[in-house]
């Protein structure tokens, strides 16, 4: 059962980024993307990782995805608005898209597959427990030190955000 799931998901997170990059609606792009987000946490929980999965959906499918629509529909695209590329400018794009792919195919030619033993599988890897444990014990310093980093961000966005009486608005 969980092998007809993978493949499923796969296929469907597949075809749901195809039409991300197909789509020309930016609003339907994004509804595609949202897709493959959960097809992505839907593989995460075949894994057996749920603290991912639920970050997965709680960040990307929903925060992230309101500010991608925000920013599409504040900038109204309309097809009548829409610069015409010149031929030139397709043409690189290919050239580019095409240097890629042989670029990926030639790494990916040299990568030895491993096989998975069943013997070293740990079941509880995934869970928040566990991935507490861990981030609170090896990695606390770490861990520390991007919470200082976010509380400075936070206070310095404040700061520039907060404008005083009789400043000049650029």
């Amino acid at each position: 059962m969980a092998v007809q799931l993978f493949y499923f998901l796969s296929a469907l997170a597949t075809l749901s980024a195809l039409m991300v990059v197909f789509s020309r609606n930016p609003v339907h792009s994004v509804l595609y993307l949202i897709l493959v987000f959960f097809c992505l946490t839907g593989h995460y929980i075949l894994l057996n990782a749920q603290f991912l999965a639920i970050v997965n959906i709680i960040v990307y499918a929903g925060a992230i995805m309101v500010l991608f629509l925000f920013v599409i529909m504040f900038l109204n695209l309309r097809k009548d608005a829409e610069q015409k590329q010149p031929p030139l400018m397709k043409f690189i794009a290919v050239i580019t898209g095409g240097l890629l792919l042989l670029i990926i195919v030639s790494v990916l030619s040299k990568v030895d597959m491993i096989q998975a033993q069943k013997t070293g599988f740990n079941s509880q890897i995934g869970l928040v427990e566990n991935l507490g444990k861990v981030l609170y014990t090896e990695y606390l310093l770490p861990f520390e030190l991007a919470s200082v980093l976010f509380l400075v961000a936070m206070v310095g966005a404040v700061m520039l955000g907060k404008r005083e009486a009789g400043e000049r608005h650029f």
